[in-house]
């Protein structure tokens, strides 16, 4: 999406991909009403380029086809401020910033998609589906950027209140051909015009290869919440696969 807002980040998930307007939203489920009930908040983990985008997409469509209220919303960004951040922690132009800079300005983007977008639609009853949360940051500053697990928990319980996904899918895959269709799709969004996100992409692979440890020390961690799904089947094998962890961990 480039450097849209983040209303018009998930104006167009909405619009573009679901085949209706944000406005127009989606029926709730028959029979349960969105003041009964907590929503549920579903993240999507993992390398970039490894299909999160994608697979957020398809249990969308999954889940618009049996009637279920959702957001679909990613970090950084997901808000008009976030969206700013964004463009700043990914844009390749964007040099010499410290690692404990780039932690501040994700929790900072974060707190505020938790105040406008998160936070509401959970109380509301719908279902959230985000593209990274705070797990990511775990991954990238606390194991990528070498600044521990500690700062960013600590900064989680303190700024978000420690809210927890209900289901997290933590999507691994082989980091050189992820990496890889990352660089390919971000040289695609150039050539649209749209801004380079692509100073992560620009890492080495010893970054990458501490970005995916720290996923699965994630995983290993809390494997109630963490549901780790092998990416490196076809987008279909793997959509399979997310459905039937929504399924069993979430009874839906």
């Amino acid at each position: 999406m480039g450097n849209c807002s983040g209303s018009e980040y998930n104006r167009t998930l909405y619009e573009h991909r679901y085949g209706r307007t944000a406005a127009e939203g989606f029926a709730i489920i028959p029979g349960m009403s969105s003041q009964a009930r907590r929503g549920r908040f579903i993240t999507f983990e993992g390398l970039d380029g490894c299909g999160k985008t994608t697979q957020l997409e398809k249990l969308g469509r999954v889940l618009r086809k049996e009637g279920v209220h959702f957001v679909a919303t990613r970090e950084p960004g997901g808000t008009p401020a976030g969206e700013v951040i964004r463009n700043l922690l990914l844009d390749t132009a964007t040099v010499g910033l410290s690692p404990w800079t780039e932690l501040c300005l994700m929790f900072t983007s974060r707190v505020q998609h938790l105040a406008e977008i998160i936070d509401p639609a959970l109380a509301r009853g719908d279902f959230v589906l985000c593209d990274r949360f705070t797990d990511s940051t775990e991954a990238y500053q606390g194991g990528g950027r070498k600044l521990g697990s500690e700062p960013v928990l600590e900064l989680h319980r303190i700024l978000c209140h420690n809210l927890q996904p209900d289901l997290t899918i933590l999507m691994d895959s082989d980091i050189a051909a992820s990496v890889e269709r990352a660089r390919r799709r971000n040289q695609a969004r150039i050539e649209a015009g749209e801004i380079d996100e692509g100073r992560f992409e620009k890492e080495n692979r010893a970054f990458f290869g501490r970005v995916r440890n720290k996923f699965l020390e994630i995983a290993k961690r809390d494997p109630k919440r963490v549901f780790l799904v092998d990416a490196r089947g076809t987008p279909d094998e793997t959509h399979a696969k997310v459905v039937e962890a929504m399924r069993e961990r979430l009874k839906v």
